[in-house]
């Protein structure tokens, strides 16, 4: 259940970041679900290196570091995904504060 509500919960991310970014495109909240569920699975394998490699950059930025490895995830999810459009890394950088924050706040009001 938590996996389904993850993957939600970043496609309304997602779709609530396209709104807000003028640089980020998503065509319907079908193609965000989808981004959605790759940027689990993008998160749980290159994400998950990306944060192991780049500790002791995220220990000297207080964790802001992490923001950029989202970033990049996030860079790679749009060269797959045909429904979700990117047009730089700083639009990248501003979706994933949005997610980050979207994330933070079901999680905090779900647990």
């Amino acid at each position: 259940m938590d996996f389904i509500l993850t993957i939600l919960i970043n496609a309304l991310a997602v779709w609530l970041g396209a709104r807000i970014l003028a640089g980020v495109e998503i065509k319907d909240f079908g193609r965000a679900v989808v981004t959605g569920l790759v940027l689990v699975l993008l998160n749980a394998t290159l994400g998950n290196f990306l944060d192991w490699i780049s500790t002791p950059m995220r220990w000297i930025t207080l964790g802001l570091f992490s923001f950029v490895v989202d970033a990049v995830v996030l860079m790679v999810a749009d060269y797959f995904l045909k429904g979700l459009k990117i047009k730089n890394f700083w639009y990248a950088l501003g979706l994933a504060v949005i997610i980050a924050v979207v994330n933070s706040l079901f999680h905090w009001i779900i647990h």
